[in-house]
């Protein structure tokens, strides 16, 4: 009898959880045979395995008697959580139950769920593996990746950043999904020079980054909106002045517009450059 209880306790510590499988387990595995591999190597099956009640079949896709019987009576109602189908509020319920916290704190408000995404449509859990980031945000967002092509762009197509780089896409207390609150502590995070503070301040610049830059790409040099000194001139109307295109002959010799006098407009520091110019 010693013996007995000496082999039962050698099992129960030195054999890894994940051998032993939860009889729904089994059950539901006796039909679905080809997940059991991919969920083993997939990020839920590293941290739960087979053989735990929480992170089992079960936890996420309801009780497995209620499918089994459903299977055997030949129900078009198969009693069972199938997540694909499902709205992406409904979804996203079932997930939050985990993962409440941290980057999907904000998912409840955000775009993608008020446009009825499921979580589902971006992420895997039976298989080990995403799909790269940019790649899956292009898929829906076709707009983005044909900007992103254009000769000044992030860089994305370099793999030094991603679409998450700036996007949360569970959502955000800021704008357009940012991780900041506005458009300008986004881009700060990344170009500090601009921060400021400065003696001079250009208005536009304070206000919002993207009034002259595309953030997601342009045919134009620094990813500004417009060519030259067409962008200036949507706000500076100087009849005469060089920047006017009529009278841009300087500005055309040298390919920069404004830019070749007014080098600081994003603020300037010295004491003369109310104008930028240094």
């Amino acid at each position: 009898m010693r013996k007995i209880l000496l082999i039962t306790a050698f099992f129960i510590v030195c054999v890894p959880s994940s051998a032993w499988p939860l009889e729904s387990d089994r059950q539901c595995l006796s039909c679905h045979r080809e997940i059991k591999e991919t969920y083993l190597q997939s990020r839920h099956g590293i941290t739960f395995g087979m053989g735990q009640a929480e992170g089992g079949c079960e936890s996420c896709h309801g009780p497995a008697k209620e499918h089994l019987d459903a299977v055997d009576r030949e129900d078009k109602d198969l009693r069972i959580e199938n997540f694909r189908t499902e709205s992406g509020s409904k979804a996203a319920d079932r997930c939050l139950a985990c993962h409440e916290r941290g980057a999907t704190v904000y998912w409840k408000g955000s775009a993608h769920r008020l446009a009825g995404v499921n979580c589902f449509s971006c992420h895997k859990v039976h298989a080990p593996g995403q799909q790269a980031g940019m790649d899956l945000c292009f898929s829906c967002h076709q707009d983005k990746k044909g900007q992103a092509l254009k000769s000044s762009h992030m860089p994305l197509r370099e793999g030094k950043m991603s679409c998450a780089s700036c996007h949360n896409p569970h959502g955000s207390f800021g704008p357009r999904m940012l991780k900041t609150p506005t458009v300008n502590e986004t881009c700060y995070a990344c170009h500090t020079e601009k921060r400021g503070p400065f003696l001079w301040e250009h208005a536009p610049v304070r206000e919002n980054c993207a009034t002259c830059h595309d953030p997601h790409g342009s045919n134009n040099p620094g990813l500004l909106k417009s060519k030259g000194p067409f962008l200036c001139t949507q706000c500076h109307q100087y009849g005469g002045h060089v920047n006017v295109p009529r009278y841009n002959r300087v500005s055309a010799t040298y390919g920069k517009g404004c830019i070749n006098c007014h080098t600081r407009v994003h603020g300037s520091n010295h004491p003369s450059g109310v104008k930028f110019t240094r």
